[in-house]
């Protein structure tokens, strides 16, 4: 089966935010009351009840200009996920589109997805049974798999009344944004297509106008090597020594080291810690 993904062209964006829209009616997700955040950006970030959110960034240009930069932002389904390289209860996968799944049967709420995301927009949402007992569920955008399973496109890009956003084959959505960066190159001096290769490409693609970290990207996004060697090699091995259900508790061990050294380093770096040379 082709390689499907989704291609944003965040120079088309006007900021209209009917991707947002979309999304909430089509995965009937609540509305979230927000502060008011010092711009016409409505959420921080994404959230359990929020998987899409428009970016509105005032950017000063090279010629020392205010630009308003927006971008849609979500789930951007990686070819190499670190939330399912991580799942202890393999309740995450890929579906054959390539999008980035969450069985929420499986999930137990144990957050190592929303740990080890590298780009942040995996949250875990509170339930409660009917006893009353709370529990937790990882959510995340599912680039509308249900919709694509039907023949339909991700609701979000449906309703983009600029072609910002289209869905398709890989090889050509590709070709659009590299024919579309030569168009803007001498607007954007800085612009680049964003499909980061250390986490094995993504099914969301972007034709950037600035640098990843202005929009608040990792620049080099990539998977924790602890969690390759887990997934890939120990746990497959393991499986078949010892069996899964000792595996399990094996894998919820070693994914919690993984998520205390991440903590230790984010903790060192706000202190201000880390070599120098």
């Amino acid at each position: 089966m082709a390689e499907f993904v989704k291609y944003v062209d965040v120079t088309k964006c006007d900021g209209c935010k009917a991707c947002m829209v979309a999304c909430k009616n089509w995965n009937d997700l609540p509305a979230e009351v927000t502060e008011f955040q010092g711009s016409v950006q409505s959420h921080p970030k994404t959230s359990a009840d929020t998987w899409n959110v428009l970016q509105y960034i005032e950017h000063e240009n090279g010629k020392g200009d205010l630009e308003y930069l927006f971008r849609h932002t979500s789930c951007m389904h990686c070819k190499e996920a670190a939330c399912e390289k991580v799942c202890p209860e393999n309740a995450i996968s890929y579906s054959k589109f390539g999008s980035v799944v969450i069985d929420h049967d499986k999930c137990v709420g144990c957050g190592y997805c929303v740990e080890n995301c590298p780009f942040e927009v995996i949250s875990l949402k509170t339930y409660k049974d009917k006893n009353g007992k709370e529990y937790k569920k990882s959510q995340k955008c599912t680039m509308c798999t249900d919709r694509l399973e039907e023949g339909l496109q991700p609701a979000c890009v449906t309703t983009c009344h600029t072609d910002a956003m289209q869905f398709g084959k890989k090889d050509e959505m590709l070709a659009k944004a590299h024919k579309r960066l030569a168009q803007i190159k001498d607007r954007f001096p800085n612009a680049n297509i964003y499909n980061p290769q250390g986490v094995g490409g993504t099914h969301t693609i972007y034709v950037l106008a600035e640098k990843p970290s202005v929009y608040g990207l990792p620049e080099s996004p990539k998977i924790p090597t602890s969690a390759v060697v887990w997934k890939d090699y120990a746990q497959p091995i393991g499986k078949a020594m010892i069996g899964a259900t000792t595996m399990a508790v094996v894998g919820a061990f070693i994914t919690n080291s993984i998520m205390s050294k991440r903590s230790k380093e984010d903790n060192h770096d706000e202190d201000g810690g880390g070599s120098h040379e």
